[in-house]
């Protein structure tokens, strides 16, 4: 493949299951270098793109190609040159973390200090030595991206790499999956964090019922909304029809202990609160990807 062959083409990918499109047509390009999210609800069609680019299942139409060639029939020839983390990672439990990593590379043949790299690349040094039955979760996520990444692939498949981790664990992987990005690793991923799309990914595509919804950066796509800001204001400071009958005000409700206020030109609404109820403890909240995509998944479904 040369450099500036994509990673992944998909044109017009097709698949059903019965009744039910899983997938609906795709067509998405990942350059070589690209942290590319996909985003959906549960059955929006991810895994199964996801599989599809794996060569793990087969489209029922259209073209698929993977670091310049056709991931199926199962193409043997690709399996060294991708890696795979799924949300149920299997591990060989009773043996420790650098055994595990050993075995792993010892079945690509890659080098004899894959593993140790391997470690080193999710800061799992020091636990190499650590039965992998008695790792933290966090670190057991940290294992499997390592598992993926051993015998050194060029594109990497992360599924939910964070799910079911607490935040502080969910921020030290971050880490891992920024440093992967700065090498110039190619990766897919999906996440229901949409924070951690916007912080990682340099595109997204938001799928919904199978289809594209939207693609984009995730700046891009935020800059597209609506631009909303909220204001949230105390709600012991502002009653309800007082907010409602503001100057630029588009809409306001009371949310747990605060009043919001959406507008699309906060400042002369500030200058009102300012009059009103004074501005202490008042919050401002800009769109985010969050935004975008509650409006994009909720107006296609």
């Amino acid at each position: 493949m040369t450099p500036n062959t994509p990673a992944v083409v998909l044109e017009d990918v097709h698949k059903r299951y019965g009744a039910t499109r899983a997938v609906d047509g795709i067509s998405l390009t990942v350059a070589r270098g690209e942290f590319f999210g996909l985003l959906g609800p549960n059955g929006a069609g991810k895994t199964t793109l996801v599989e599809i680019m794996e060569g793990q299942r087969a489209a029922d139409s259209g073209r698929v190609a993977v670091l310049g060639e056709a991931p199926w029939p199962r193409n043997t020839g690709l399996l060294p040159r991708i890696g795979v983390q799924t949300q149920a990672s299997a591990f060989f439990v009773r043996l420790t973390a650098r055994e595990h990593l050993e075995t792993v590379a010892a079945l690509y043949r890659a080098g004899r200090d894959a593993a140790a790299r391997a470690l080193a690349s999710v800061g799992l040094t020091e636990q190499g030595g650590v039965r992998v039955d008695a790792l933290s979760g966090g670190q057991r996520q940290r294992l499997a991206i390592a598992s993926a990444l051993v015998h050194d692939p060029e594109l990497i498949f992360l599924d939910e790499p964070t799910a079911a981790l607490d935040p502080q664990a969910r921020r030290a992987l971050w880490q891992v999956l920024r440093d992967l990005k700065s090498a110039g690793r190619t990766i897919v991923y999906t996440t229901h964090h949409l924070d951690e799309a916007e912080a990682l990914c340099d595109r997204v595509a938001i799928l919904v019922g199978g289809r594209i919804t939207a693609l984009d950066s995730p700046a891009g796509l935020v800059a597209a909304s609506s631009g909303t800001t909220s204001l949230l204001v105390p709600a012991e400071r502002l009653t309800l029809s007082v907010a409602s009958g503001i100057p630029g005000v588009d809409r306001a409700f009371p949310d747990a202990d605060v009043i919001v206020l959406e507008t699309a030109d906060p400042g002369p609404v500030l200058a009102v609160l300012a009059d009103l109820a004074g501005l202490q403890g008042v919050r401002t909240r800009t769109a985010s990807l969050e935004d975008v995509y509650l409006e994009l998944t909720a107006a296609a479904q």
